[in-house]
């Protein structure tokens, strides 16, 4: 039930250094720490005035057996100690109550939840059980998969168990075929999930969205324009040496670059002449889309009175050809008008999804078709 929740005062400490900060909160480090010189050389090289959380994997689920997982828990020292040494917190990734457990013994100051583990209800709550009565905040990435609902829930299993310093971390989902992205962003989901949780401090994984380091910065402008509270991004000394995820990872100066190129928008304390502006554009869309509505009131209209026609005649609710060419036409008509082929071929699909609902509904003379169906 996206948005119908009540607020909730997440109180992440990771947040409270930038309650007045023009900046967004950063967390970098590299992808895996792989030995006691690399994890520190790292943190000795980032820029601890614009980084807020030292990153490190630990253990690192890999899909592919003889893949590098990580060094285990012998590297936890490697991460406290380099982080101390620097002055920045730290955090890794937990996939069970053995990890939690080593974490919270080596002084891990923030944990967070992998997708591959956010993925597995079984498997956050193994997690969220271990935390029980522990007073430490958590990040939890989404799902593999694109599910609202499993990311939700795994917020709602650590939040069962007493955890109420939370965020979340979108870093997009796994897909068939071919694409510029390792995972997809479906910036939909994370702003649905924003929209579930408008308290719960949310960060973008711009490196696993991407996989590649060429095109980071496009990917983290477009999470801090939609008002995501900060990122994460994979930094390693010497990228292409890196034993995990190289292709994605940037050195500590390519990331001040990145920070350096990023503008920072804002959400709120806006200007009251601005405001006044923003106000008179939102009024011209709210009239506009009263507009809209009362055409697609009438336009459904007429969608059942050809649906009442379709009845007296014994005639298909499905008719092909008529579809076939409507999409052609105005698919052709509205790219050129400015409007994106993805937005027109969802518009169409959903207005014929309920012109069949209505149709379907007259033809059988009762409110009970599925208005879930898809027939075309």
């Amino acid at each position: 039930m996206v948005g119908g929740r009540n607020a909730k005062p997440y109180l992440c400490a990771m947040l409270s250094a930038l309650k007045n900060s023009n900046r967004p909160f950063m967390i970098a480090g590299p992808c895996s720490a792989e030995s006691a010189e690399q994890v520190m050389e790292v943190a000795r090289s980032l820029d601890t005035s614009r980084v807020d959380l030292l990153r490190a994997g630990i253990w690192k689920p890999r899909t592919r057996p003889d893949s590098f997982e990580g060094m285990g828990e012998k590297a936890l020292p490697w991460l406290v100690e380099a982080g101390g040494e620097v002055g920045l917190p730290v955090t890794t990734e937990v996939a069970s109550a053995a990890h939690v457990e080593a974490c919270l013994k080596a002084g891990v100051d923030i944990l967070w939840v992998g997708a591959r583990s956010t993925v597995n209800p079984f498997s956050v709550q193994n997690i969220a059980d271990a935390l029980r009565g522990v007073d430490i905040p958590v990040l939890v990435k989404n799902p593999i998969n694109p599910d609202l609902q499993l990311w939700i829930g795994a917020v709602e299993r650590l939040e069962k168990a007493g955890i109420r310093q939370m965020g979340v971390i979108h870093r997009g989902f796994s897909h068939l075929g071919k694409s510029n992205y390792r995972n997809l962003p479906m910036w939909e989901i994370p702003i649905a999930m924003k929209t579930e949780f408008p308290d719960l401090p949310m960060y973008c994984d711009p490196s696993h969205i991407n996989g590649n380091r060429d095109g980071l910065l496009p990917i983290a402008q477009k999470a801090i324009d939609l008002g995501m509270d900060g990122l994460m991004l994979e930094t390693h000394p010497r990228p292409d040496e890196a034993l995990s995820d190289a292709k994605q990872q940037i050195t500590p100066a390519t990331l001040s670059e990145i920070l350096d190129a990023l503008v920072w928008r804002r959400m709120d304390n806006i200007d009251p002449i601005l405001a006044n502006k923003l106000a008179e554009l939102r009024a011209s869309i709210d009239t506009i889309d009263d507009e809209i509505i009362r055409l697609l009131v009438a336009r459904f209209d007429v969608t059942e009175e050809i649906g009442e026609y379709k009845k007296q005649n014994n005639l298909t609710i499905l008719q092909l050809d008529r579809w076939k060419k409507v999409v052609e036409a105005y698919e052709k008509q509205w790219v050129r008008k400015g409007l994106s082929a993805n937005f027109v071929k969802k518009y169409l699909e959903i207005l014929h999804k309920e012109s069949i609902r209505r149709q379907t509904q007259v033809m059988n003379q009762r409110g009970t078709s599925d208005s879930n169906e898809v027939i075309w």
